[in-house]
């Protein structure tokens, strides 16, 4: 037989859907008509810095807020530049960049106009990505998620990203700073995987944090279940919908790069972006299980307060079913009638208190017998503990 259970209303807690939706990939739109490669700043976008690393096999020099005029000398040179430009909120540099690397209105649009589904454009001599980046703090529930855009040229390559914030990209300054690995004898593509899969691994904590939560929350749904829960069920929910939207497309963005046929990337090392490839497929599935999991957990809620009604209504039968004897012994002789032989006796008020007592204690040793009362003791030591 099928159990259908309802959720009485007065009990599921109020969630401000429109407060949850603005934490995570909040979308700010062009105003309607605009011309195309029209750049909308966020009212709070943070000022535009640059940050320049340019490095071969021998050297590496690092500049901090260089003027976009600074960077004409780094174009076509043998070296690999690496340009970061942190904060998007400065219109007249974003500008001057587009123009110094003859950036397409379209693409400087894009990776300047957040947030962006994650995708893959050519442009002949420049590619594109845009990729969603996620983090968290130890001390948070939740994450947040951070648009990156890369603009990759022959011996440069610029990535925007909103904010100055410590992010996975220091693993790879560290690197190309101590020179580790083969990043410095490496061109610009192989920047752009480091710094892609670096993206991509950060993920992984995240989930990871999401799996210990979820394992916590059931636990506490089977021992206390309560309809405080409930909102954090939902919250899980919609944060790890919020991934899956992240996370689907760049999958899309890697596939993309194994296949296509670009100058920009070396065949050689597309079996580094393959890996990547990967790692968001193991990110993929890592996400739907915790989604499937999130979602039993309603079932979860719903199964334990079932049992605990069970119990509860298992309690209160025991108890009617002790006084319901008492009640007929009390009943007949609280019968008002004159020829009640038992009435007039010395001991018969002591007698019948003590048949009831006796009574009683026969039902309960009874259903201690049968173990109707291990499920109310087991309740109770799961509570204290």
């Amino acid at each position: 037989m099928t159990h259908f259970h309802t959720l009485d209303p007065q009990l599921i807690p109020e969630v401000d859907l429109e407060e949850e939706e603005q934490d995570y990939f909040d979308y700010f739109y062009d105003e309607p008509g605009s011309e195309p490669g029209t750049l909308a700043i966020e009212p709070d976008a943070k000022p535009s810095r640059i940050i320049l690393i340019d490095y071969d096999e021998n050297h590496a020099v690092r500049k901090v807020d260089v003027s976009p005029k600074a960077l004409t000398p780094y174009l076509g040179t043998n070296t690999v530049s690496w340009m970061d430009v942190q904060g998007l909120g400065s219109e007249t540099i974003l500008k001057q960049i587009g123009d110094i690397f003859k950036l397409h209105p379209l693409l400087l649009e894009d990776v300047v106009n957040v947030p962006q589904r994650p995708k893959v454009e050519d442009y002949n001599e420049q590619l594109m990505i845009i990729v969603q980046m996620v983090f968290s703090h130890p001390d948070e529930q939740g994450f947040h998620s951070e648009q990156v855009g890369f603009v990759l040229g022959k011996s440069y390559l610029l990535t925007f990203q909103e904010e100055e914030i410590e992010d996975c990209f220091d693993i790879v300054r560290e690197r190309i700073r101590t020179n580790q690995g083969k990043v410095r004898q490496a061109g610009t593509d192989y920047l752009t995987y480091l710094l892609l899969d670096s993206i991509i691994d950060g993920y992984f904590p995240v989930l990871e944090k999401y799996g210990d939560r979820i394992e916590t929350l059931e636990d506490q749904l089977v021992l206390r279940p309560n309809p405080s829960y409930l909102e954090e069920i939902y919250t899980v929910r919609r944060e790890l919908l919020s991934l899956r939207r992240a996370i689907w497309p760049l999958r899309n963005v890697t596939n993309l790069l194994v296949r296509e046929d670009t100058t920009l990337i070396n065949p050689e090392n597309k079996i580094y972006f393959r890996d990547c490839y990967d790692h968001a497929i193991q990110l993929l599935d890592i996400v739907e299980t915790y989604r499937e999991l999130a979602s039993s957990l309603m079932d979860v809620y719903l199964s334990s307060m079932s049992n605990k009604m069970n119990e509860v209504m298992q309690l209160l039968t025991v108890i009617s079913t002790i006084f319901i004897p008492l009640t007929f012994v009390a009943g007949v002789y609280g019968m008002n009638f004159e020829h009640m032989p038992e009435l007039h006796g010395r001991w018969s008020y002591f007698i019948t208190l003590g048949g009831m007592a006796v009574i009683a204690g026969g039902l309960i040793y009874f259903f201690w017998r049968r173990g109707w009362f291990e499920p109310f003791y087991a309740t109770k030591k799961q509570e204290s503990s």
